[in-house]
């Protein structure tokens, strides 16, 4: 099973290195006439290429490209309606004949659409009919039958990512605007969420500079953060962490002798409450931290910990 398995790689891997190799200017050409179109893609296809297409759809709208996927049975009970005369039609048809696509093409010449096709075959009959024909012509299927749709889907699934890739480079297409598109997401929450709004704002251990070890011992435990906040609300003088007082401990194990100002962090890191929660995560691995003051000017408003989110 191990030797099928590593077959079905070599052979998908070795008609994706000859589909590359047939990539010219007509891609070039493909991504500057779906940028200067200022409708959405349409993705068509049917069986396996539906499948195909769908995904491919899927990954334009989330790349900057809005695109959707239209099943040609669905188009000819009504659904070309939402096809509009700027939009961008994707056929894809290994063969190039696939009846039901066919079917679709003399609807998006009336309607003055932009036409690629996804196919195997240039001398097709879809090909021929299309403004611009993208080649997947594949060397074989990993199905050893030769039936199953294997290697050429995966052509026009890397076509699409490739296709999608060009145009999200051309759009200059950032890591904000993919969060944007993916809010439920963890890119989402790191590049839209604030660190105020999952910051900690109740209960939160403060001590006073002349508090005992077992002060900030059962203040400690008690807020739960392994942390506390010498000082108050309007004043931060500083943090002692549980860190701190293990290295504390290490130099001096007279815990009578041990006062707030020699085991606490006089300058501790304060965020400001607008910062995103990404780019705070990352100051904190850097430092090797897991909770972080918010707040400005020494005023604290929360406390952001990172495991807790």
């Amino acid at each position: 099973m191990k030797e099928i398995a590593k077959r079905v790689f070599d052979v998908e891997i070795e008609s994706l290195q000859h589909v590359a190799g047939l990539i010219d200017d007509t891609f070039t050409a493909v991504v500057q006439a779906v940028l200067n179109n200022t409708g959405k893609v349409i993705v068509i296809g049917v069986g396996k290429s539906g499948l195909i297409g769908k995904k491919i759809a899927a990954t334009l709208s989330s790349t900057g490209t809005p695109s959707f996927f239209l099943h040609p049975g669905d188009a000819f009970h009504g659904d070309l309606g939402i096809v509009g005369a700027q939009d961008t039609a994707i056929l894809i048809s290994y063969s190039g004949e696939t009846d039901e696509v066919l079917k679709v093409i003399p609807f998006l010449k009336w309607n003055k659409n932009l036409i690629i096709s996804i196919t195997g075959n240039p001398n097709s009959t879809i090909a021929k009919n299309s403004n611009h024909h993208l080649n997947i012509k594949i060397t074989r299927e990993a199905c050893p039958l030769a039936l199953a749709p294997t290697s050429s889907t995966t052509a026009a699934l890397v076509m699409g990512d490739a296709l999608a890739i060009a145009l999200m480079e051309s759009r200059n297409f950032q890591e904000e605007d993919f969060a944007r598109f993916h809010p439920g997401g963890s890119l989402g929450r790191k590049l839209l969420t604030r660190i105020k709004d999952l910051m900690r704002v109740d209960n939160l251990p403060f001590i006073q500079k002349d508090a005992s070890f077992t002060d900030v011992l059962l203040s400690m435990s008690e807020g739960k953060l392994g942390m506390v906040i010498v000082g108050n609300k309007d004043h931060i003088e500083g943090i002692i962490t549980d860190g701190d007082l293990r290295r504390a401990l290490l130099k001096n194990q007279d815990i009578a002798k041990l006062s707030v100002t020699d085991m606490m962090t006089a300058n501790p890191i304060i965020i400001d409450g607008d910062e995103f929660i990404g780019q705070v995560e990352i100051l904190m691995m850097e430092k090797k931290i897991t909770n972080v003051l918010v707040g400005k000017n020494r005023k604290l408003a929360g406390v952001y910990q990172i495991y807790n989110q």
